[in-house]
């Protein structure tokens, strides 16, 4: 199976390969990241917004390259909740004749990190800047983070990927 992401993050890319191989664990799986424009804002903000850069990733990826099995499309976005900021993402994953999509758990982030993300930087900044890191969105995540690594971006995204992929699961059941 030949999977195309529309992501250059290995983080990204890892998620998908061990999503894929564990629902399809005999077959060959080849994952490709592809850097693919969201059309969306650089830090998307509310459900709407971030599932649409999911999915505009995703047909970027079957535009580009129209000769794989899957294509891929992960966005991760906020929403104010008041004057907290809940952190989640989407997962689209298309073939030729079906989409699945799901969605992370949510969690919610420091009050630092929030004022700094209404303040116009993107999540993966302002984490570098509070947490005196860089390029922690590429490593363990602000999930990873503050979970100490119990759960980290990787396997945050492997979770909804898996469930992303029900329809290809159960054809008989999507048609």
């Amino acid at each position: 199976m030949k999977i195309i992401v529309g992501s250059t993050n290995p983080v990204k890319n890892a998620c998908v390969e061990k999503a894929f191989k564990k629902v399809f664990p005999h077959k060959w799986i080849k994952v490709k990241g592809l850097d693919a424009e969201s059309g969306v804002s650089n830090q998307p903000m509310g459900n709407e917004e971030t599932l649409m850069g999911a999915i505009n990733r995703s047909r970027y990826c079957r535009n580009q390259k129209s000769n794989a099995d899957f294509w891929v499309g992960i966005e991760g976005g906020c929403k104010f909740r008041g004057r907290e900021l809940e952190a989640f993402a989407w997962m689209v994953v298309k073939t030729k004749t079906k989409t699945g999509k799901a969605r992370t758990a949510s969690f919610f982030l420091p009050n630092e990190v929030a004022r700094l993300v209404k303040e116009g930087l993107e999540l993966g900044d302002a984490d570098d800047m509070v947490f005196a890191r860089k390029d922690s969105k590429q490593e363990n995540g602000e999930v990873g983070i503050l979970t100490h690594d119990l759960i980290v971006r990787t396997t945050y995204y492997e979770q909804a990927m898996v469930l992303a992929l029900i329809p290809f699961m159960n054809e008989e059941l999507f048609i």
